[in-house]
């Protein structure tokens, strides 16, 4: 996929953060433009912000796979097909194993990575149909390393990194006319950790200020680089400086890189 214009894009999560500023990054490329989210209300800011662009709203939760489902034939017969599906939405929690419920450990894997595994499988066909399909899931840094009380979202970042590059192969050896790539954000500047959920224990205003402090990118710079990796067609695409050094940390020192996270954990999690 060298070009975006008059390609249709789907956009989950589209309501705020990376998810808008892609849906405005691939307005620019004049792309059309299928967006949702949970949020009507930032999804219709969203929508409000776009001008000469075709664009079309869906309310969606993707914690329902059926809903997921029907969402993917519904963009099909809205636009005639579809190209580039970017499975963007997310939720966090930052809570210890122990003290984490199962409510929320499901909360999380529902919607960060089946809410990925479904979005992908539904839209699937209809990539493959376009003769030019291209897929985006997105994971995280913590798709690369463990980090304490993050148990939760490392395991959905985790999944839908090995999901995601699973499916690159099968794209490949299948020879079918989808490109697949994985995105790894380091720190956004994005509400996410303003409406994570947090363990008892937690210090909820420490985090989300230790969490802002150390968020280096902002989502306009985050979808530039996303829309430059698609059009480049790379497996993986690094988000921000912070995902460049945790991913050359754990390329050079594979399990070893634990005690650094240890050490800055301890500094910062475990006051």
């Amino acid at each position: 996929m060298k070009d975006l214009t008059n390609k249709v894009a789907v956009v989950t999560g589209a309501g705020s953060g990376i998810g808008r500023a892609l849906a405005n990054a691939l307005a620019a490329r004049g792309c059309r433009l299928a967006l949702s989210d949970v949020n009507e209300i930032g999804l219709a800011e969203t929508v409000a912000g776009l001008k000469e662009v075709e664009v079309r709203s869906y309310h969606l939760d993707v914690s329902d796979r059926d809903a997921i489902y029907a969402h993917a034939d519904a963009v099909a017969a809205d636009f005639g097909q579809v190209n580039l599906v970017i499975n963007n939405a997310g939720v966090a929690l930052s809570a210890s194993i122990r003290e984490m419920t199962d409510e929320d450990f499901k909360w999380v894997m529902d919607i960060d990575f089946w809410g990925v595994a479904h979005g992908t499988r539904a839209f699937l066909p209809h990539l493959i149909a376009s003769g030019d399909g291209h897929v985006v899931n997105v994971s995280s840094v913590f798709g690369l390393i463990g980090v304490p009380k993050q148990s939760a979202y490392n395991s959905a970042k985790f999944a839908v990194r090995g999901f995601t590059e699973a499916l690159r192969q099968e794209m490949k050896l299948e020879e079918q006319p989808v490109a697949v790539s994985c995105v790894h954000p380091g720190g956004i500047r994005t509400n996410i950790a303003n409406a994570a959920r947090m363990g008892k224990s937690e210090n909820a205003a420490a985090q989300r200020k230790g969490f802002d402090k150390m968020a280096m990118t902002t989502p306009e710079k985050a979808a530039a680089t996303i829309v430059k990796g698609i059009l480049k067609d790379e497996s993986r695409i690094l988000v921000g400086p912070d995902a460049w050094g945790i991913e050359a940390i754990n390329r050079l020192l594979g399990a070893a890189y634990q005690p650094l996270v240890e050490r800055f954990s301890r500094k910062n999690l475990y006051r």
